[in-house]
């Protein structure tokens, strides 16, 4: 932690022109991280032709992208604990440039799937990174905020994504707009060497001379990884097939079933910004993540189980929306709490491996229930997945305490 940041007493609210530099460098860098998921994908359309390759063989890219991204995760929180998050960060942002600007000026599939491959590697540092540089420079007092700001730059990113790699290409041609965003990348680099104090450091806590360094795979560590899974499986179903459940399930027209996943993904931002105030007011992070994920069970249970008209149904999955994302800085105390002192890189990076493990299940489990003809049981097995993350987290506060 910086000299300014210690010096700032527990209780203190005003940010730090430090930490404010700080928040803002790590938010472009979470945002652009989730932008890089999505270079490929709103694209397909046009590059299918291009490449003369089929769909099939254009959702390799992402397969490649998610296969290394979860691989590589751990051993880069590993990475970040020993040389430090800013060094670590900076250079996943470069590689993952480098990754979209290669296939700009080469072209071809194979230079695709090496891009994914390459920013699949860039995407592992993100988190371990991200995390261990706000844990290392943002006073305790103000954690929660600036998890939530986090997340929300991410979400944010995401969002924006599709329509800014589909004009961009409407502008500059499918390469330039691949181009652009590699070039993204070595801008917010710069910014981010620039921004970030050099002595944001990792914490490295003194020890008895033969004292081995805490355990990182501990229980509350392990059980935490399995939180996040359960976490991905929980809302991927929505986020998937929510417009097709909706449409096969109730019947409903595919502009109000848009508007249930519009109403669901806003509210999950919007959750996210109240969970952060709520996360530094609250000590007990895994009740508020048990509450939050129990309610929105009940919630998307009456979207599966009620026959509700189309507005009944944008609404609660709206609200389940808001619930889901008001867990997430919670979630994110969660696992600082649990980290080993000087390993908050490690933890991250490790329990982060959970949301990459359900990004591959989900999506196959889900669409094997559409495909078997149950719609409904798309929001039943959600509800399922919601109820038992409820139960984990008030599991995991009754360890800590």
């Amino acid at each position: 932690m910086s000299t300014a940041t210690a010096a700032i007493p527990p209780g203190a609210q005003g940010w730090t022109g430090e930490e404010r530099r700080l928040l803002t460098a790590v938010a472009a860098a979470h945002a652009l991280s989730h932008m890089h998921m999505l270079v490929f994908p709103p694209l397909f359309p046009l590059l299918r032709p291009e490449l003369g390759v089929s769909f099939l063989e254009l959702g390799l890219v992402v397969t490649v992208f998610s296969v290394v991204s979860a691989l590589t995760q751990a051993p880069m929180g590993l990475l970040v604990d020993r040389i430090g998050p800013r060094r670590v960060l900076t250079a996943g942002l470069v590689t993952g440039g480098i990754a979209f600007t290669a296939f700009a000026i080469f072209g071809g599939y194979g230079w695709m799937i090496l891009a994914g491959a390459i920013a699949g590697l860039a995407n592992a540092v993100y988190h371990p990174s991200d995390y261990a540089l706000l844990n290392g420079g943002i006073g305790s007092s103000r954690m929660g905020r600036a998890f939530s700001l986090h997340t929300f730059a991410g979400y944010a990113g995401g969002a924006a994504a599709p329509a800014a790699m589909l004009g961009l290409a409407a502008v500059f041609g499918v390469h330039g707009a691949v181009l652009c965003a590699g070039l993204a990348a070595f801008g917010v680099a710069g910014f981010l060497w620039l921004a970030c104090p050099r002595d944001v450091a990792v914490s490295k806590p003194k020890r008895a001379e033969g004292e081995k360094p805490p355990r990182l795979l501990s229980p509350a560590i392990l059980s935490l990884t399995g939180f996040f899974v359960l976490i991905s499986l929980s809302i991927s179903g929505t986020n998937g097939f929510a417009i097709a459940a909706l449409v096969d399930g109730h019947q409903l027209s595919l502009a109000t079933a848009s508007a249930g996943l519009t109403a669901f993904l806003v509210g999950s931002a919007c959750g996210v910004l109240l969970g952060g105030g709520l996360a530094d007011r609250s000590q007990r992070h895994g009740l508020v993540a048990a509450a939050g994920f129990a309610a929105a069970a009940v919630l998307t249970l009456g979207v599966a189980t009620l026959p509700l008209p189309g507005v009944a149904v944008v609404a609660l999955l709206g609200l389940s929306g808001v619930l889901t994302g008001l867990c997430m800085p919670s979630r994110d105390m969660m696992v600082r709490a649990a980290a080993p002192p000087g390993q908050a890189g490690a933890a991250f990076g490790l329990v982060s491996t959970g949301v990459n493990n359900g990004g591959l299940i989900g999506p196959r489990l889900f669409g094997w229930l559409m495909d078997a003809g149950h719609p409904n049981a798309v929001f039943l097995l959600g509800a399922g997945f919601m109820a038992i993350t409820a139960v984990v987290a008030a599991l995991q506060e009754v360890r800590r305490r």
